[in-house]
């Protein structure tokens, strides 16, 4: 899963030291003790928390807290969101070497606050509070038995101003952050907190072990796997791209836009549809667009918070929904009209046992002989009950039309962006990898969304026209490019691949164009005296897929042959050698 996104910059060491750092620990007590099974969503980011860097995967959030609060009544609030809360009481008990099953709920325990005390705070108090809060995200999180929140309070002469915390992944996500912030600002205020109308996680784990919640989850696995047998391998197929799943350091570039907030507003009452529907269409849209794809497969992590069971849920739901969409429409109108059906059968099948889940996308993509990444991430937070860290989502509200970067953050997707806010403006931070944009096509990018949000505010937007509306140019692919099977397809870089995991065996890939059907490719390989069959040599291309450049998708079928022709760049030549074993690839059977 990806990490919420770091803003701003790192600026500790720019800063004068606190005056003073004393740890303080709060006793809390009036829970109940409970334990049962792990949800999914734990599972899912128990999963990352035990195989990532913990800077990538634990999270960050900072609390402003108003002028006049003692740190009594910080410590106080902390302790009612503890006892509130069952998911902060949680630790996941395991032998070392295994991944957890259980969770165990305290009734009772404590927890540190780090205070540091500062004559003053730097100029930007809020970077540096954002800063302190992001460097506690280093260090993997003791499951078994640490508390899932590390808590920094920064005061002035002793006076609070803000709380910077790290989550751990496992029992918090971004709305859970944002859930938690709301509360505390509540109970600074003085006001009581509403009774808690969401599930807690033990409770949410046994609804999802139901016989409809086991249900749902084989459903959903069925619905990605029809994805991942059918749809693009990578949305940036590309001569100059990279892998899915191959980590680039990309910086942030933030859009900030009272135009693309009213043009957002206008096509949302012209086509008669929710603005978050016209936004993702917008962005399906440009992705496949920019990509050159019929369709567009896009990760979205926020979606599984839907039901009224887990919408105000203190727990980590982070399980992708995964939308995909064939933008074969004629009209923007028509696609806006798509996205809504799709969107919601992605929302349906979010939940899934994810152990399960990535058993079966290792098996698919070696049957067809794919790598699956999430190469495209769309997170619309702007719902959420509150702003989460450091968006500074009030800041610049009039902004006509606004474009700067950002620091730096790694991250294991092609184009990552998160919508923070729709108005009075449109504010929305995006990662480009630089493999697949320059800066200038990263900000052409975002310029060219809000431009055909502005278009399809007048009117009904021609697919055809999207060029000339946006001003984003589809990738360019060289001249032996091809689409098999739904995806952009390299041939030469599918038999350079070949060739290297066979041994350095003569290779030929060998295109066939069946009238009124899409390519297919076959692989000729002259082995000589070393043993090999079709299996194998898929087995040895699918190992090196993963790490391969763009472009590289296992043939239909593999023909073994003694030895290459006197003319090995004849195809014709090739298929006249006598065939010492010959299968398919990408298929069941392999």
């Amino acid at each position: 899963m990806t990490p919420t996104p770091a803003v701003g910059k790192d600026t500790m060491h720019q800063n004068p030291p606190p005056l003073d750092t004393t740890t303080v620990t709060v006793a809390y007590t009036g829970g109940d003790e409970r334990r049962g099974p792990v949800t999914m969503g734990q599972a899912n980011m128990i999963r990352c928390i035990l195989r990532d860097d913990p800077t990538h995967i634990n999270i960050h959030d900072v609390w402003p807290v108003p002028e006049g609060t003692t740190s009594a009544a910080v410590t106080e609030a902390l302790r009612t969101l503890a006892v509130r809360h069952e998911g902060l009481r949680t630790t996941f008990p395991h032998p070392p070497g295994s991944a957890p099953v259980d969770q165990v709920v305290s009734a009772e325990g404590t927890f540190t606050v780090t205070v540091l005390d500062h004559t003053e705070l730097p100029a930007d108090p809020s970077g540096y509070a954002e800063s302190v809060a992001r460097a506690a995200r280093a260090g993997r999180f003791a499951l078994e038995r640490e508390f899932p929140l590390r808590i920094t309070l920064l005061t002035v002469a002793g006076q609070p101003a803000y709380v910077a915390l790290a989550f751990s992944h496992a029992v918090a996500d971004g709305s859970a952050m944002a859930i938690l912030r709301e509360e505390f600002a509540e109970l600074l205020a003085g006001k009581e907190l509403p009774g808690l109308t969401s599930l807690p996680p033990v409770d949410l784990a046994a609804v999802e072990a139901s016989p409809a919640g086991l249900r749902k989850s084989e459903a959903s696995l069925r619905y990605w796997e029809r994805i991942l047998r059918t749809g693009p391998q990578e949305m940036f197929a590309e001569p100059r791209g990279r892998r899915p799943g191959t980590d680039e350091e990309a910086r942030q570039l933030t859009l900030r836009s009272r135009r693309g907030g009213r043009a957002l507003a206008g096509a949302a009452r012209r086509t008669g549809h929710p603005e978050a529907t016209v936004l993702m269409a917008a962005w399906c849209a440009l992705v496949a667009h920019r990509t050159g794809q019929d369709s567009c497969v896009t990760a979205v992590p926020s979606a599984n918070r839907f039901h009224a069971r887990v919408a105000r849920s203190v727990t980590t739901t982070s399980q992708d929904a995964l939308l995909h969409l064939d933008v074969r429409v004629e009209t923007f109108d028509a696609l806006v009209a798509r996205t809504w059906g799709a969107v919601l059968n992605a929302y349906r099948h979010s939940q899934f046992d994810s152990v399960r889940l990535w058993e079966m996308i290792d098996r698919v993509t070696a049957e067809r002989g794919s790598h699956f990444g999430r190469d495209v991430v769309f997170n619309d937070v702007s719902a959420l009950p509150a702003p989460l860290l450091g968006t500074d989502t009030h800041d610049r509200d009039n902004a006509e039309h606004e474009l700067t970067w950002g620091p730096p953050q790694t991250l294991p997707t092609r184009l990552l962006a998160f919508t923070y806010r729709t108005a009075p403006q449109l504010h929305i931070s995006l990662w480009a990898a630089p493999s697949v944009f320059t800066p200038e096509e990263a900000e052409g990018f975002l310029t060219g969304l809000v431009l055909l949000l502005e278009a399809a505010a007048a009117g009904d937007v021609p697919m055809e026209a999207l060029a000339e509306v946006t001003g984003v140019r589809p990738a360019e692919h060289g001249p032996d490019w091809l689409r098999v099977d739904g995806c952009w397809v390299s041939p030469d870089a599918v038999r350079e691949t070949l060739g290297r995991a066979v041994g350095g065996l003569p290779v030929r890939v060998q295109v066939t164009e069946a009238s009124g059907a899409e390519p297919h490719l076959t692989a000729y390989i002259a082995c000589g005296d070393t043993p090999l069959t079709p299996a194998e040599a898929h087995r040895a291309l699918t190992a090196l897929i993963p790490a391969a450049g763009s472009g590289v998708l296992a043939p239909h079928r593999y023909v073994i042959v003694e030895n290459p022709p006197a003319e090995p760049d004849r195809s014709d030549a090739w298929r006249r050698l006598n065939t010492i074993d010959e299968g398919t690839g990408r298929s069941r059977q392999v």
